[in-house]
């Protein structure tokens, strides 16, 4: 039963986070094409096609932590601190997914589809409507999804090494 449990849990991981890593990593260069060509609907239909693979993979994500805590009990490594640690990390980059990263770019997207309209749209962290030389909203994504692979690498590393494994790697 382990086995399969690993099994899944590696396999949800793989089909789960790693779309949203490649989707969140295209997307501020996506949002910069979609700025450089207001109107154009290409930039757009791109934009919503990798908000979309984000915010679905993101759901089809949580079987990850499911069935790894499922593995972790079947092999009696809950208390370990390498595990301990993958999972506040593993907590961390959901909180920065859903929290920062999905919610930015659902706003980067109504605004990139409301300037392809016409309508005013106001610039990111800019006093007022309609101020400021440009969005700064593609390299706050760039940081964030940055931030968010760099946290699955480590956790990925750390589930890999397992300090005190007894496979002798």
């Amino acid at each position: 039963m382990t086995k399969f449990l690993l099994s899944v849990h590696v396999l949800a991981a793989v089909l789960a986070i790693g779309p949203v890593t490649v989707a969140a990593s295209m997307f501020p260069k996506a949002l910069r094409h979609a700025h450089s060509e207001p109107g154009a609907p290409e930039p757009l239909t791109t934009l919503r096609m990798l908000h979309r693979i984000c915010r679905v993979y993101a759901v089809f994500g949580l079987a990850v932590p499911v069935f790894g805590f499922a593995t972790a009990s079947s092999l009696g490594v809950l208390g370990d601190a390498w595990l301990i640690t993958s999972i506040v990390l593993t907590a961390v980059a959901a909180g920065i997914l859903a929290l920062l990263i999905l919610p930015t770019q659902e706003a980067a997207l109504a605004a990139a589809e409301a300037s392809g309209t016409g309508t005013p749209v106001p610039n990111d962290d800019s006093p007022e409507p309609g101020s400021g030389s440009g969005s700064r909203v593609p390299g706050r994504l760039a940081m964030l999804t940055g931030i968010f692979n760099l946290l699955w690498a480590t956790v990925t590393v750390l589930m890999i090494i397992r300090p005190g494994s007894t496979t002798g790697a």
